[in-house]
């Protein structure tokens, strides 16, 4: 018996009377393969199969094969999975185990989904991107064209609150959760302790004081490799190392997730992949370094960057639910115990950090044109959104409206990533179809060489042709890469006699990166600028390194300058002839720095790389006026000649558009004035022709030229610029201290003041600095009332031996204010 079977009835009579239900439960009550099978028998069912949706490759797998024993068959008779390289169904397959992928094209061809009676989406708290849209599409198709359909989502750590947003008020059935207790231990990292060393000897730890096969959790391949070597030769002879990754051949996952040998015991080094839907036969121990590797996308650079950082806590539990399948357990956690607390509640949805345009190009086909068409749990960031749009367009899949063309149709039919599509597409047009056929399915996989082999992606060909041979090649892997092409070959069979050329395979990237062609920077290293603006560098060693021009198939996405991990060589004349619809002829002002001016120039570009460029003999004052502006980016604001009333101006519309969202203030951060310039202060740059004119700017008034009359008189008296003091005096607000705005005065000057001021028509308190009659501050309150009546006591004992001549009256609130020394008394 396992915790889910309690559940089976309530959730067999939950279907029966509603097409949708959520089912949560905690790792180990044995949803992934209880639930499917218990659904075979429903009367609902009828001849519909059973569609489950499992996030990774090898638990589809994994968990089909284990259905399939249950009913003592092989899979592919009853139960049957899909995944994007390997499918075992047949016609007598009822129970169908995809990953989330499959459910798109399943539904985008169907969109009743008329052969399966239900969805269940498994493991469903990972959010992963495909998770997240199959939902919306599922859902959408059940409310508008299949009312029988029934939809069930399942998951260990689930928030129902956002979910029930886009599923509304459905059945949530719950199970107890794990059928063992595990016991958790704290070791943390000392000082100057790395992760993969620490985990060593808590392995080395567990293996003495634990019985059982142990699953170790860590953020990487890198790691797992590290930590494998440094066990190599320590461990007892009975102790097996299992790596555990995506990476590996799939002979190698699925020893690392059967029992051990009788009478030996098993250390698994795993990723995230071992989290969720597997159950690894003999583990009654977890050790979990309390990292994870997420891939984060920038929309501004286009690129997908590995960010390692803190497991949330939902991801710790889980892991932690490894060690209690069989028996009870132990976790040992390396960290305090105190951080538990500190840690994320889940880790964010794929959806907010991924790279969205095959989810563009998917809602295209299937109508939906806007991220806010679709009922979402969370919606698609729209800088996301948008670059994936602009990227779509220029890859001539998406038309100026936002629908599909037929270009962007014949790629989503290829079922890979829209570059390595569009690539595939014009491969055949240039009559390089096989070639551009073999890049699309190496690029579809982890890299089958791996970051020693060097960056040159025609190595990688020449292993497709067998003009490589390499033993750590896992063949099952190339196998699949091989059937990859054929499939996206069409008729025409890849892996021929002919081989394509370097120049080839980099003109066929070209068309999938067109925004990371790189040209090398002058100077001894190899450094490039791509084309989409940013840096970029290959390893020294690298055979690639002596080129001029490359195309970066992959990158590690960092923000200053990215390391290429695989590449071609690029022709030049090939770019001119293959993107000629895309290179820009345009005059241009740019500041150059060892002249000290202006420089205009005629030039064609390809992105933000100059091809061909030649000096403009009349320049037009704008193109001056546009160069000055480059140059001011180029600087940053803080070239411009500032006063305090201008920093100060900021300072109050900063506090203004904080107080009111509503209201319509502008953004005046530094980063939002650098992307502004043009606007407000390109109309007070006319005429100027030299850097020098930059100094005679009355920024003040550019700025304030931002509000209408009536926003300036707003700002005057929501955010004044100086106060009225009881001495009669104006005195000047300091708004650019993070806990402004300040006021500075004597404390003397501010007797009979009572209340605090406010300003933001009251809704922000003035911070008032009280100084002593030598300028120095005395004391800081937002609350003046309580400053008389419970420091100032404290003060006037302090500093009335000080400051003699100055009055420090026992009753400052009924005190005459004044600003010098005390008044002589009238003869």
């Amino acid at each position: 018996m396992l915790p889910i079977d309690a559940i089976l009835p309530a959730l067999k009579r939950a279907l029966g009377q509603t097409n949708t239900a959520l089912l949560q439960a905690p790792p180990g009550a044995g949803k992934t393969t209880r639930v499917p099978l218990a659904l075979l028998d429903a009367p609902w069912r009828q001849e519909g199969r059973i569609l489950m949706l499992e996030p990774r490759r090898l638990a589809a797998r994994s968990a089909a094969r284990f259905m399939a024993k249950q009913l003592n068959e092989k899979a592919g008779q009853t139960v049957g999975y899909r995944t994007r390289l390997d499918t075992r169904v047949s016609s007598a397959t009822r129970i169908e185990v995809v990953t989330e992928g499959i459910l798109t094209r399943l539904i985008q061809a169907d969109p009743m989904l008329e052969d399966y009676a239900v969805v269940i989406f498994d493991e469903f708290h990972e959010r992963s991107l495909q998770a997240d849209l199959g939902l919306a599409l599922v859902r959408e198709s059940q409310q508008a064209l299949r009312e029988d359909l029934r939809l069930l989502v399942m998951s260990a750590t689930l928030e129902t609150a956002p979910i029930a947003r886009v599923l509304g008020d459905v059945p949530v059935i719950t199970s107890e959760g794990r059928a063992f207790p595990v016991e958790v231990l704290y070791r943390p990292l000392a000082r100057n302790t790395r992760v993969v060393d620490q985990v060593a000897a808590v392995i080395q730890e567990a293996l003495v004081d634990q019985t059982g096969s142990v699953l170790v959790f860590l953020p990487g391949a890198g790691e797992i490799r590290r930590v494998e070597q440094q066990l190599r030769g320590q461990l007892a002879g009975n102790v097996l190392i299992a790596p555990l990754y995506g990476n590996l051949k799939s002979e190698q996952q699925d020893q690392a997730i059967s029992p051990p040998p009788e009478g030996q015991r098993k250390v698994v080094l795993a990723t995230a992949i071992a989290e969720t839907s597997l159950t690894i036969e003999g583990v009654r121990v977890v050790i979990d370094s309390g990292q994870q590797r997420r891939a984060v996308f920038d929309p501004n650079s286009g690129m997908t960057r590995l960010v390692t950082g803190r497991v949330s806590r939902a991801s710790a539990e889980q892991r932690k639910g490894r060690a209690g399948r069989v028996e009870p357990g132990i976790c040992y956690r390396l960290w305090n115990e105190s951080e538990q607390f500190g840690l994320a509640e889940y880790t964010p949805p794929e959806i907010l950090e991924a790279d969205l345009a095959p989810l563009v190009l998917e809602l295209a086909q299937w109508g939906a044109r806007e991220a806010a068409s679709v009922a979402w749990i969370d919606e698609p960031p729209q800088a996301h959104w948008q670059q994936a749009v602009a990227l779509l367009q220029w890859l001539d899949m998406l038309a100026a409206d936002g629908a599909i063309t037929d270009h962007g149709k014949a790629a989503r039919e290829l079922g890979i990533h829209p570059r390595l599509a569009h690539m595939v597409l014009r491969g055949r047009e240039l009559g390089l179809e096989v070639p551009a056929a073999e890049l699309a399915a190496l690029l579809g996989e982890r890299d089958l060489l791996g970051p020693g082999a060097g960056a040159d992606m025609h190595e990688r060909i020449r292993v497709l042709h067998g003009e490589r041979r390499d033993r750590s090649l896992d063949p099952a892997r190339l196998k699949a890469v091989r059937q990859a092409a054929k499939r996206l070959c069409g008729s025409v069979s890849p892996g021929g006699p002919t081989m394509p050329t370097e120049t080839d395979v980099g003109r066929l990237l070209a068309q999938a990166y067109p925004d990371r062609i790189a040209r090398r920077r002058p100077g001894p290293a190899p450094r490039y600028q791509l084309s989409n603006g940013k840096g970029a560098v290959l390893r020294e060693e690298d055979p690639l390194a002596r080129n001029d021009w490359l195309v970066a198939a992959e990158l590690d996405g960092k923000a200053r300058e990215a390391t290429i991990y695989l590449a071609a060589p690029v022709n030049i004349a090939d770019l001119e002839q293959d993107l000629a619809s895309h290179i820009r002829e345009i005059e241009e002002a740019q500041w150059d720095d060892a002249r000290g001016t202006v420089v205009a120039r005629r030039v064609r570009k390809l992105g933000e790389l100059v091809l061909q460029e030649k000096p403009l003999k009349q320049v037009d004052p704008v193109l001056v006026q546009q160069g000055l502006i480059n140059a001011i980016r180029k600087k940053g604001l803080e070239c411009l000649p500032w006063t305090n009333d201008s920093r100060q101006w900021c300072a109050r519309v900063r506090l203004l558009a904080e107080t009111f969202p509503d209201d319509d203030w502008p953004d005046t951060s530094d980063a939002a004035l650098l992307t502004s310039l043009e606007q407000w202060l390109g109309p007070f740059m006319a005429g100027m022709r030299r850097w020098s004119d930059l100094s005679r700017m009355d920024l003040l008034t550019a700025l304030n030229n931002v509000l209408d009359y009536p926003k300036q008189q707003q700002l005057l008296a929501l955010a004044p610029v100086a106060l009225t003091i009881p001495t009669g005096q104006r005195v000047r607000l300091d708004y650019i201290p993070e806990n402004g705005p300040v006021l500075a005065a004597k404390l003397q000057a501010l007797f009979g003041w009572t209340e605090t001021p406010r300003v933001a028509d009251g809704q922000v308190p003035v911070v008032i600095h009280l100084l002593s009659p030598a300028q120095r501050p005395l004391a800081v309150t937002a609350d003046l009332a309580s400053f008389w009546q419970n420091v100032y006591p404290e003060v006037r004992k302090d500093m009335r031996g000080r400051y003699p001549k100055h009055p420090w009256p026992d009753d400052p609130v009924t005190a005459e204010a004044q600003q010098g020394t005390k008044k002589r008394p009238v003869r």
